[in-house]
């Protein structure tokens, strides 16, 4: 099917839409370094600075895109978003609690995995057809996560790389339930996402005793990972992805998994395992070799509600 704009157009949509899809890679390749410079703070802490801060913008952003209150919109979406939402919490904490025990390097490759578990899923609830090129690629990603985590028997660094998977296992859920509720609109689901974390969040610091007002640095650390990170990356990525075939899209997205380690490794001395290097070259390679196997046709519209 051919695009209904003009070629320069066309050229110039695709141009803006590498663009904002690398700078969103870009801000989410920085989860490591703030999640490294936090002093005190726990994950429960980090994550309900973050999710008051991730929540008021996606508010404000929705309401001036829309012109309506993002409630009204997940009302009309349903369950599926909700199942989103509550993912998106399990992927949240798992993901900070991984880096807090384990090298950025090894939780940024294991995240990546999180597009091959949304191929099994989707293939498991919604009955999509998998191609073979992505069953061969599954498997050789396992090989990998094999690798990089052979090392780490019986160590608190294990236990972060399985909540790393759990992280890549809460985006996956997130993605499908998405194509559950027929609908590619992110926001919504990302700022209720924000609301059960809060409510979560709240709940589980009071129960553990942990104080709700944290040191300037981490409370700012954390509130700016919410708008930056978090919340002007999505909206990046939503305004790229309308005009990206998929391919392109899982290509681009291996900015966040090589960036992040890199800016640890710049500001802070941070480095990997050999084990995670090598795991990590053998998952990069799975993720490439799929994406480039694919068929580069554009992905189908993303409606605004």
């Amino acid at each position: 099917m051919t695009s209904i704009l003009p070629p320069s157009l066309s050229s110039d949509a695709h141009k803006y839409g590498v663009l904002f899809v690398f700078a969103a890679g870009i801000l989410w390749s920085t989860v490591g370094l703030g999640i490294r410079m936090i002093e005190d703070a726990v994950v429960w802490q980090i994550l309900l600075y973050r999710s008051i801060s991730m929540s008021l913008f996606l508010y404000a952003i929705i309401r001036i895109r829309s012109g309506e209150s993002p409630f009204i919109q997940i009302h009309r979406t349903g369950y599926p978003v909700i199942i989103a939402g509550l993912s998106l919490v399990a992927a949240y904490s798992g993901g900070i609690y991984s880096i807090q025990n384990t090298s950025v390097a090894n939780a940024m490759l294991l995240f990546a995995t999180a597009p091959f578990m949304a191929a099994v899923l989707g293939w498991i609830v919604l009955r999509e057809r998998v191609r073979f090129a992505t069953w061969i690629a599954i498997l050789v990603a396992v090989g990998g996560i094999a690798t990089m985590v052979a090392d780490k028997s019986g160590s608190v660094v294990l236990k972060g790389s399985l909540a790393a998977l759990g992280s890549a296992l809460g985006f996956a859920v997130f993605t499908v339930a998405l194509r559950w509720g027929r609908t590619g609109e992110m926001l919504p689901a990302v700022f209720l996402s924000g609301i059960f974390a809060i409510a979560t969040t709240l709940v589980i610091c009071l129960g553990l005793g942990l104080p709700l007002v944290l040191n300037p640095n981490d409370g700012g650390i954390a509130m700016g990972m919410g708008v930056f990170q978090v919340g002007a990356g999505l909206i990046l990525y939503t305004l790229g992805s309308r005009s990206l075939p998929a391919a392109e899209l899982a290509l681009l997205s291996l900015a966040e998994v090589l960036l992040g380690p890199l800016w640890v490794w710049l500001f802070l001395g941070e480095t990997a395992s050999v084990n995670t290097l090598i795991g990590g070259m053998v998952l990069l390679a799975a993720i490439a070799g799929n994406a480039m196997s694919g068929k580069r046709k554009k992905p189908p519209p993303i409606t605004s509600p």
